[in-house]
């Protein structure tokens, strides 16, 4: 059967094109640096892991790395008949016009974004019970998975239908009133939602899958609780998350603002390291907060989404952009079709930008490095935790350059090393 695309599927697809092409070279020249150093670690990671952890971490890192190849190639083509023969089919088949109930145009986007996700199904039980497995990191069982994996798809089938049939709502209810300023109103609500889902997430989604308890009395939470008053840092509470019933990387992170902020350690992370260097890497996230990195971080998110929801407006106007995406004309204002066709092929333009956004972010892990050596008097500690955490998650410490300029939103190992060690 001969398909006719039209240009904007061509614009599209070649865009879709080149990012996997250039994946691709990314990964292969990125394979070939890891390969190159792997029976000889260059003199700069040298005491950073023995001959038989190097080695391991090499080949976790091209395991991953052509896993991914696999996986992208096979989105590749079926994106292909998604946006020339499965999109248009069914926004033909379940039309969201104005004319539609709200509910049912929010139905048919949420149901076809998901069905969309099934085929990584696939995907992320091989990564799991497969690669990660492979390399001693998987400690999920196939039920916990399973169940995982329903309580995701329900969570997100509530959460998308209420959020789309919310904002189709708004853009019926106030287009017509405020035809050349209803997204900015919109947007300002959607953002809102986010800044809610901030707050509630860690307190009531968090607790489906993991539980989160505080940090038992002791000496590490005196010295944690002890560092957090030093540095002007108020949090509700430091928790711990149980992340080893599924796996064996270890991390923290920061979430919630105001009042709301708290900082959650991953129980691996304290079984592997020291009192010391726990309290590094707490003085790190705490560092990110006294550095305005949240807002900073927000208020650009802010911008991206206002922009993206002008993008929108202009393309819920553009006639010759439905018909560009085989749509009927009749579709033209339908905010779920646009919704759903903007989702499926922005990210293949905006990837050009991570560069950017990678920027700022590893410079952010460097002000906040800078604030925990501060905090604790030494570089020192933080250089141990973030050596453990290398080598407790097999993670490579010399990355091909342009691999870490487009995919490391943190600054590799050597850097942060040079950067902690470096004088004031």
């Amino acid at each position: 059967m001969k398909v006719a695309m039209t240009d904007v599927q061509i614009i599209v697809l070649c865009a879709a094109g080149a990012q996997i092409l250039f994946e691709c070279y990314l990964r292969n020249a990125n394979e070939r640096r890891l390969l190159d150093m792997k029976d000889t670690p260059p003199a700069e990671a040298s005491g950073l892991m023995d001959e038989q952890t190097w080695a391991k971490a090499t080949d976790y890192s091209i395991a991953k790395s052509r896993f991914s190849t696999v996986e992208d190639i096979f989105g590749f083509f079926l994106f292909i008949g998604i946006i020339l023969f499965l999109f248009p089919w069914a926004f033909s088949q379940w039309p969201s016009s104005g004319n539609e109930s709200v509910w049912f145009c929010s139905l048919v986007a949420t149901a076809f974004l998901l069905a969309l996700q099934v085929p990584s199904l696939f995907f992320d039980w091989k990564k799991q019970f497969s690669l990660e497995e492979k390399f001693g990191f998987n400690k999920s069982t196939k039920g916990l998975w399973v169940a995982d994996k329903i309580k995701g798809a329900l969570l997100g089938f509530v959460f998308s239908l209420l959020l789309f049939a919310l904002m189709i709502w708004l853009y019926r209810s106030i287009s017509g009133a405020f035809p050349q300023a209803w997204w900015i109103l919109v947007f300002v609500v959607f953002f809102g939602i986010q800044l809610l889902l901030m707050i509630l997430w860690p307190k009531f989604i968090i607790p489906l899958f993991n539980k989160l308890s505080p940090l038992e009395e002791g000496e590490l939470r005196d010295r944690l609780m002890s560092l957090a008053d030093k540095t002007g840092f108020q949090a509700q509470t430091i928790e711990v998350i149980d992340g080893s019933k599924r796996s064996g990387h270890s991390n923290a992170y920061f979430t919630g603002f105001g009042r709301f902020r708290r900082i959650v350690l991953y129980d691996t992370l304290i079984e592997q390291m020291e009192v010391d260097e726990i309290e590094a890497v707490l003085a790190h996230e705490v560092g990110h907060y006294k550095k305005g990195h949240i807002p900073k971080r927000l208020l650009v998110s802010f911008l991206m989404g206002l922009g993206g929801f002008y993008l929108l407006a202009v393309s819920l106007q553009s006639q010759w952009l439905y018909e560009g995406f085989s749509l009927d004309s009749g579709l033209v204002g339908s905010f779920a079709s646009m919704i759903v066709a903007l989702s499926l092929c922005l990210g293949f333009f905006t990837y050009w930008l991570s560069p950017i956004n990678n920027y700022f972010s590893r410079k952010h892990e460097f002000e906040a490095d800078h604030f925990a050596k501060n905090a604790v008097g030494s570089g020192d500690p933080l250089i141990s935790s973030l050596r453990k955490l290398y080598v407790e998650n097999l993670s490579h410490p010399l990355p091909h350059p342009w691999m870490a300029t487009f995919h490391y939103s943190h600054p590799t190992l050597l850097e942060r090393e040079k950067a902690l060690r470096a004088k004031d």
